[in-house]
């Protein structure tokens, strides 16, 4: 055996032991059974576990109203690193449910709600934010991931977590973090780990059990800026981050991360995947450069301009305004650092463009774009042509280091409504809530003050 392959394997025991010593130290409130449910619609909700050895994961589910006892079971196997995934079906819709997680003698509660049926107007209330864990701002010892007890206090619907859910290709650590973050990863297990740690952070423990989430990749479940066809560790990445979300791809398409989910008549999301499918950033900008690839565009298109939703919510991991990356660009916008159009530019707006354009051709109305990733939070209502307009939200971070605003592209023809940044590493979050009258937005910090409130009637009747 070479001594490369010797330092491989002992570079792997050394995470795995440190990665085995973390779960096994006793944290206040921690279950070593750890639970996140998800991609709820009106009908079905999905239950994902993390166990700790081989053997059955069950759930039994009921409605708070009471009603029959739903349940479903699964196997846990050491080639899933003890994960699973359970489907509730013949829920009842604008319904909120108890259920109960088994592994071995361990056993976990909480609770959901599902969404309304296609026809109904009861509100909609959803949190969003992204990027946990990065530059140094993993889980600390006292205080773990603060930010989800705050969220947790708002009692949302469901909460849309717009990537960056781990930082893979980021080293975190010191005496005032919790161990096993502190390392790039680069296998199946390393990625595993990252998400691991993350979820089995109490906060977000508490959070998860009581909200359900939509959770998307960005860059740095895999790598920074980084493009699937291109990149090396993709499939790694995107394979951690279906084993440990509650996600149901198709089975025809078992790779596949976009989808849409509808809230009642006032709401349907669209949740796209901003990286499997997209050109290398270095490539100039143009019509043969595509951020989501032939078949998630046309969906979008028919699915956003075919809906009948009075608010149609696009989620997008990375911003429509706002130019990211030095050289390559690696955010839709294609300007430059004054937000001017860049000769040569290399982002993704032709696309972008030709979306918008259809949207306007076909009379698309009350629509919201939601993001993340550039580590502050901005409220936008963006105007590119006479008679379309619409509104750009975003937030974030969760727990990562802060950057500054940047100019808006102009092509856009944006206006700022709100931006909060800070160089003393605002964490925050965004809320909203849809009713029959209209949308408004909230920001919010880590400590859960109100930064910023904005309310938009909707065009046309509800």
């Amino acid at each position: 055996m070479s001594s490369h392959h010797r330092l491989v394997i002992a570079r792997r025991w050394l995470l795995l032991s440190t990665c085995f010593l973390f779960l096994a130290q006793p944290i206040a409130g921690a279950s070593p059974l750890l639970v996140t449910v998800g991609e709820v619609t009106d009908r079905t909700a999905v239950v994902w576990g993390r166990g700790f050895e081989a053997g059955p994961l069950a759930v039994e589910a009921r409605s708070t109203g009471g009603g029959a006892t739903i349940t479903a079971s699964t196997s846990l196997s050491l080639e899933s690193d003890f994960t699973g995934k359970l489907l509730l079906t013949n829920l009842q819709p604008a319904t909120r449910y108890t259920y109960s997680l088994r592994h071995g003698k361990v056993e976990v509660s909480g609770t959901f709600m599902t969404a309304p049926s296609a026809k109904g107007t009861r509100r909609v209330h959803f949190l969003w934010s992204g990027d946990l864990g990065g530059g140094g701002y993993c889980r600390h010892v006292r205080d773990g991931y603060k930010i989800f007890r705050s969220m947790a206090t708002f009692k949302p619907d469901f909460f849309l977590f717009v990537g960056d859910t781990i930082y893979a290709d980021h080293r975190c650590g010191g005496s005032d973090v919790v161990p096993g973050y502190d390392f790039v990863a680069t296998s199946l297990e390393e990625f595993r780990a990252k998400h691991r740690y993350n979820r089995a952070d109490p906060h977000v423990q508490d959070f998860f059990r009581t909200t359900s989430v939509y959770a998307i990749w960005d860059d740095h479940e895999v790598r920074n800026n980084f493009a699937g066809p291109t990149e090396s560790l993709t499939a790694l990445g995107l394979q951690a981050f279906i084993d440990y979300w509650p996600l149901r791809p198709p089975e025809e398409e078992p790779r596949r991360l976009y989808r849409k989910v509808r809230w009642g008549k006032l709401a349907e999301f669209f949740i796209l995947d901003t990286r499997q499918y997209r050109s290398d950033n270095r490539q100039p900008d143009g019509r043969s450069k595509t951020m989501l690839g032939p078949a998630q565009r046309r969906w979008l298109l028919d699915g956003v301009t075919g809906s009948d939703a009075v608010w149609k919510v696009v989620v997008s991991s990375v911003p429509l305004a706002v130019s990211k990356g030095r050289g390559a660009r690696d955010s839709w916008s294609s300007a430059n650092s004054s937000g001017l159009p860049e000769e040569n530019g290399t982002g993704f707006s032709v696309e972008r463009d030709a979306i918008l354009k259809m949207f306007r051709a076909r009379g698309v109305k009350n629509l919201v774009w939601v993001t993340a990733d550039v580590h502050y939070a901005q409220v936008i209502r963006h105007r590119p042509w006479p008679g379309f307009s619409f509104h750009e939200f975003i937030a974030g971070p969760l727990s990562a280091t802060s950057d500054q605003s940047r100019p808006l592209d102009v092509t856009l023809n944006p206006q700022s409504l709100f931006d909060l940044v800070d160089l003393g590493n605002v964490d925050n979050f965004g809320e909203v809530v849809i009713d029959p009258r209209g949308l408004t937005v909230r920001i919010f910090d880590a400590s859960g003050t109100r930064r910023f409130q904005h309310t938009i009637a909707p065009d046309g009747p509800p």
